[in-house]
């Protein structure tokens, strides 16, 4: 993309909030990461709460008689646009990973560097233990969020597998019928739904820590994370001030 990746310096507080310091813009997350992180963000929550409704039913929408109201049938309507806008949103991902900034390509997602996989031990102290956060963190994604992306990423991709399955049984469509193999495979449908209704639990706890861990990783890092999935920019500590 044509946007410049580095910006103006900018007077602000250090991480800790007493200090003037100076920092420096850099342009992190494109235009096309952004749309894919706030479309995934809906869809994702769509997919949670129908799907848990798909798999326990509220008694309380039962007062009337079947024929005089479709909430169920609503319930997984909006399911299956919610998984077609999903996997068209990972596609593109997937796609973006190659041909993106440095930041958005598939080779940040493995710690296959001795600094990657010590900047994971140092997250999980700051993060899990809370120990006092020294040195800085990568300025995109932190190898640790890389790889927890990266299984999410496989996880995505067997949601997509049991849902076309558990699908397929009641589609007359070709794509979905390439999946039938599966059912047999995981134990009958029964398997099929029991492992798809489990993995909905992964993100519901996903959502959790991610929302948590991008405010968190906000107050300690001070560099602007959570404004950077709506801008795209970062900030990155140049120098202290003379008077410090």
């Amino acid at each position: 993309m044509s946007t410049p990746t580095v910006g103006n310096n900018h007077a602000l507080p250090d991480a800790g909030g007493q200090h003037p310091a100076e920092y420096r813009q850099v342009y992190i997350w494109e235009l096309p990461v952004r749309i894919y992180h706030w479309i995934n963000a809906v869809v994702m929550v769509g997919l949670c709460v129908t799907g848990y409704l798909i798999g326990a039913p509220i008694r309380a929408f039962y007062a009337a008689e079947a024929y005089q109201q479709y909430w169920f049938g609503c319930v997984r309507f909006v399911h299956f646009v919610c998984a077609a806008i999903y996997m068209f949103n990972f596609a593109a991902r997937i796609y973006w990973g190659f041909v993106g900034n440095k930041y958005a390509r598939w080779y940040n997602y493995f710690p296959i560097t001795p600094a990657q996989r010590q900047e994971i031990v140092d997250v999980i102290k700051a993060d899990v233990l809370q120990v006092k956060l020294h040195g800085s963190l990568s300025i995109g994604h932190n190898a640790m969020a890389s790889l927890t992306y990266f299984f999410t990423f496989l996880a995505f991709i067997f949601q997509s597998i049991t849902g076309l399955a558990l699908y397929s049984s009641m589609s007359t469509s070709w794509f979905p019928r390439l999946f039938t193999w599966i059912v047999p495979l995981m134990g009958g449908e029964f398997g099929v739904r029991f492992w798809h209704h489990t993995f909905l639990w992964f993100f519901v706890c996903f959502i959790i820590v991610h929302v948590y861990l991008a405010f968190y990783h906000d107050y300690i890092e001070g560099r602007g994370t959570v404004s950077s999935i709506i801008g795209g920019w970062k900030f990155i500590k140049v120098k202290k001030r003379e008077h410090e």
